[in-house]
């Protein structure tokens, strides 16, 4: 399977309307992302997700047969708080992904309760309308060290070759309180040309950009803080040697977005989630 890097947009957007972006960037989103469904070599037997809106004390799993919805976002109409996503859960993919975890030194927690937030739900049913592949989200550890998180994306590896597609969900410019400025314009461009690169390049040099991303050009502007750029840096993890294409290029409100696809492993066979 591949690893994905995807923007994921502003609260329910695809779904009402949305002050996030102009009609023509709205629609160019939601293209790449109905499209990723279609990267892999074979459909995914199973989605590992790591989304900027869940942080815990230790990298923690949602356990669930049956996740709810989790609508963590506020100001839209009703019709965005009655979404429906019913993809099923995997228990089992959820011990797997503890027990990787495990066997690298990582702590791990498993949550019964908790929902798909909107960085799982809102492009996953683009993605995957059908809700019919087993899927399970995975937190950011707090704290949001890079470090940690690229060898938490290599710890998870050993999914690809299992029929997982593991997607990162964030945003490349995150900062909530510069999006309506033509000011951001610049730093939003200079930012991403810079993440272009890095991401892109071939490992180690990948890694080690982007553990240091706060030397990027305007790296606190575009991120005051970091939690929708981490899930990156657990994708580049789990891409091992596979280097990065850039598979969007876009904005939003003006500012420049990007999406990254890693390439993908020979097909093994894979356990059943």
């Amino acid at each position: 399977m591949p690893v994905l890097y995807v923007p994921h947009g502003g609260g329910p957007w695809p779904f009402v309307d949305s002050p996030f972006g102009s009609p023509t960037e709205l629609s160019a989103l939601a293209s790449y992302i109905r499209a990723i469904a279609t990267v892999a070599p074979e459909k995914p037997r199973a989605l590992l997700v790591i989304s900027a809106h869940w942080e815990a004390p230790v990298a923690t799993v949602t356990s669930a047969a049956s996740p709810p919805l989790l609508f963590d976002y506020f100001g839209f109409p009703p019709a965005a708080y009655a979404l429906t996503w019913p993809a099923p859960g995997s228990p089992t993919l959820a011990a797997r992904v503890r027990g990787l975890l495990t066997e690298h030194g990582f702590a791990s927690a498993e949550d019964e309760e908790r929902g798909f937030d909107h960085g799982v739900f809102v492009p996953l049913k683009l993605a995957f309308p059908e809700a019919e592949v087993p899927t399970v989200q995975l937190s950011l550890v707090r704290g949001l060290d890079p470090s940690l998180h690229i060898a938490l994306g290599a710890a998870l590896a050993p999914l690809r070759e299992e029929g997982v597609l593991i997607v990162g969900s964030g945003l490349t410019f995150h900062n909530m309180n510069t999006l309506s400025s033509p000011r951001s314009r610049p730093v939003a461009e200079a930012f991403d040309a810079w993440l272009r690169d890095a991401a892109t390049a071939a490992p180690p040099d990948r890694d080690y950009q982007l553990e240091h991303w706060t030397e990027a050009p305007f790296a606190r502007l575009a991120h005051p803080r970091e939690e929708h750029l981490l899930p990156l840096m657990v994708a580049a993890g789990a891409a091992g040697e596979d280097r990065a294409r850039t598979a969007f290029e876009g904005t939003l409100m003006g500012l420049r977005i990007s999406g990254y696809a890693f390439g993908f492993a020979a097909p093994q066979t894979p356990p059943d989630f």
